[in-house]
């Protein structure tokens, strides 16, 4: 292991000893990672810790707007990718030529879409992790057990309903930072009776 991804672990683990937060899970070699419950700024705090302490980095799907200004070199740095809402072809088709390339891959993005109370999800994770044939990784946070970590990695299987009630499961006992922003996972595709379009 580099000394650089030694300093990276090292931080990361007095960090979240000083926070009193923990790690739990074991860490997929490539997956799309799905972060809930994302009601707060620290969830994205977090997640980079997770990832430094698992020595993996993840390609975090982030807006545009956060690479304008002071904050940018800090997304450069800790592996974020810009997301233009407006025209993310671009972005997700180099991520998806990543993707065939790399022994390692893994691409982590708040389904959520904001950390404010919605009512769905949004469906990009799906949508890409069947253009991959990644499985997906249920990542999250549990603000009430002071955890974050890896949850159960799967593939899906085309059936949105069934994938969805596997990713409700798992997230029913996490509680975010602040539960009054959790958008409780649901799909829009699940009421039209449709699947995410590739």
């Amino acid at each position: 292991m580099s000394r650089h991804f030694l300093l990276r672990r090292s931080f990361a683990r007095l960090a979240l000893r000083a926070a009193r937060w923990r790690t739990a899970g074991t860490v997929p070699r490539s997956a799309i990672l799905v972060g809930a419950p994302h009601t707060s700024n620290w969830d994205w705090v977090l997640t980079i810790l997770l990832a430094w302490d698992s020595n993996v980095q993840i390609r975090l799907l982030v807006k545009e707007s956060f690479f304008r200004g002071p904050l940018a070199p800090i997304m450069r740095a800790t592996g974020a990718v810009a997301l233009d809402r407006e025209n993310p072809g671009a972005t997700i088709k180099a991520l998806l030529a990543d993707a065939a390339t790399d022994e390692s891959f893994l691409l982590g993005l708040a389904a959520e879409g904001t950390r404010s109370r919605g009512e769905y999800w949004k469906s990009g994770f799906y949508r890409i992790a069947r253009q991959t044939q990644l499985p997906v990784t249920l990542a999250y946070v549990d603000g009430p057990s002071r955890t974050v970590g890896w949850g159960p990695t799967f593939a899906l299987s085309g059936d949105v309903g069934a994938d969805m009630d596997r990713v409700r499961a798992f997230y029913a006992d996490k509680t975010g930072i602040r539960p009054e922003n959790f958008t409780a996972p649901r799909l829009r595709e699940e009421d039209r009776g449709t699947g995410p379009q590739a």
